[in-house]
């Protein structure tokens, strides 16, 4: 899989953050834009109904290299999403450590998700809570972003399935990547929800040399009400 020195890694969530963010991102003005899909199988993996899947955005420089792709993957239900996830992940990382790119991986997590023992009520730099988590070897872009995120506590659990499991992966592969977790309260309005994906891909923008355009966000997540639950809970009232 041919990327660019820098790949930002989304997947196409239920909520739509992923085609959200990837939407929003233009080239600069002397910079084109590449638009390709790609297809993995995951036979090996003892699958042969799906496919590991999506779309990549290529950002070329002016002398046409490829500078940052946006890979935008279609979602899993797990145990299928640590196959398709490892196999594209894989396909990234390639058999020449040399070039291997720097992964940017952004989510935005439930904050029932993160248990953390003790936690402060005001955000970093009165903004949204964004925290960034580095893996593997330290690199100019995780050196970046680490000025303008919250470092997450060591006792931090995580209980978001794609975020784990990304998690994981990325340690297992030893993919020099920058993990940036956007916390999402059960409480807080449109709005601010909207603040926490302007947040993340405004630094991605600046840290990757994009633009990153509110105009072109169209996110409406799903929230789960009483009313609203997933179909199973039904048969125990």
């Amino acid at each position: 899989m041919k990327v660019g020195s820098k790949v930002v890694f989304l997947l196409r969530d239920s909520d739509g953050f992923g085609d959200a963010i990837s939407g929003a991102f233009h080239p600069k003005p002397s910079n084109t834009t590449i638009e390709e899909s790609f297809e993995l199988s995951l036979e090996h993996y003892g699958i042969k109904n799906c496919k590991a899947s999506g779309s990549i955005r290529h950002f070329l420089d002016h002398q046409g290299q490829y500078e940052v792709s946006v890979l935008l993957m279609q979602y899993h239900e797990p145990p299928i999403l640590a196959c398709a996830v490892n196999e594209v992940l894989a396909q990234i990382a390639g058999k020449k450590s040399s070039s291997i790119p720097t992964i940017v991986a952004p989510f935005v997590v439930a904050s029932s998700k993160l248990k953390l023992e003790s936690k402060s009520a005001t955000k970093f730099e009165g903004k949204v809570s964004l925290y960034g988590t580095e893996i593997g070897s330290e690199t100019a872009i995780s050196k970046a972003m680490a000025t303008r995120t919250q470092k997450p506590p060591p006792t931090m659990q995580i209980h978001h399935e794609p975020l784990a499991c990304f998690l994981q992966l990325a340690r297992v592969l030893k993919l020099p990547t920058y993990v940036l977790i956007g916390e999402r309260g059960l409480r807080i309005s449109d709005k601010e929800e909207l603040e926490i994906l302007y947040e993340i891909g405004e630094l991605l923008a600046s840290t990757l040399n994009l633009y990153f355009s509110r105009d072109k966000i169209t996110w409406n997540p799903t929230r789960k009400t009483k009313d609203n639950k997933e179909p199973w809970r039904a048969l125990y009232g």
